[in-house]
C-alpha cells in the first residue's frame, strides 16, 4: 500500500532577490534610453542609474545589448500578451477592430516609445532583439488580419489579400509610429492618420 503523500512543498509567491534586482536593471535602463537614447549609454551609466557596481551588473548580464534585449523582451512580452486579450475581446464590427488596434498602439508607444525605438533601431545588429521585436510586429499582424477579413478583405494569400495587406499596414503603422516618437509629434494625431489610412483600404 502506498504511503500516504506529504503536504504539497509551498510555493514561492514572492519574487526572489534576483529577479528584483534584473527588473531594477531594466528599468534603470528604460529610463536610460528615455533621457540619453540607445547610443549614448554603457553598461556603467545603467550600472549607475540601478544603484549597483558595473561588476555586480555583468553577474545579471553579459553586455549593454544583452541589458537592451531583456528590456525589448519584457516589452514585447507585455504588448502582446495586450494584443492577444483585446483580440479574444475585440468587437465583431472589424472596422470599430482596426480603430482599436490603432489607439492601443500609439498608447503603447506613448508608454513605452523609447524602448520601442531602440528595437527598432538595433534590430539590425542584434539578432535576439530582432527576434523579439518581430514576435510583436507578428502578433499585431495576426491581430489586423483577423479584423478585416470581419470587414470583407478576402482571407487568403494573394497580394490584395489579408495576410498581404495587413502585414503592409503593420509596418507602415511602426515607422509612422517611431517617426513620431523619435521627433516629438503628436502620436494621436498620428494615430488619426493611420486610422484613415486603414479604412480606406476595406471594400466598399
Amino acid at each position: 500500500m502506498a504511503s500516504p503523500k506529504g503536504p504539497s512543498p509551498r510555493r514561492r509567491t514572492a519574487p526572489r532577490k534576483g529577479d528584483l534586482r534584473e527588473a531594477a536593471i531594466l528599468d534603470a535602463a528604460e529610463r536610460q534610453l528615455s533621457d540619453r537614447g540607445a547610443d549614448r549609454i554603457t553598461v556603467e551609466t545603467i550600472a549607475t542609474a540601478a544603484g549597483i557596481t558595473r561588476g555586480a551588473l555583468y553577474f545579471y548580464f553579459g553586455s549593454k545589448n544583452d541589458v537592451l534585449a531583456a528590456l525589448v523582451e519584457r516589452t514585447v512580452t507585455a504588448v502582446v500578451t495586450e494584443i492577444e486579450a483585446a483580440d479574444q475581446a475585440a468587437p465583431e464590427d472589424g472596422r470599430e477592430a482596426l480603430r482599436q488596434g490603432v489607439r492601443r498602439t500609439a498608447d503603447t508607444w506613448a508608454e513605452h516609445g523609447s524602448v520601442m525605438r531602440a528595437a527598432v533601431e538595433l534590430s539590425a545588429g542584434v539578432p535576439q532583439i530582432d527576434a523579439y521585436w518581430q514576435g510583436a510586429i507578428e502578433a499585431t499582424g495576426a491581430a489586423t488580419r483577423s479584423a478585416l477579413v470581419r470587414c470583407g478583405v478576402p482571407d487568403d494569400d494573394g497580394p490584395n489579400g489579408a495576410r498581404a495587406i495587413s502585414a503592409a499596414l503593420v509596418l507602415m503603422t511602426e515607422r509612422y509610429f517611431y517617426s513620431a516618437s523619435k521627433h516629438g509629434t503628436s502620436l494621436a494625431e498620428a494615430a488619426e492618420t493611420l486610422t484613415h489610412i486603414w479604412l480606406a483600404v476595406l471594400p466598399g
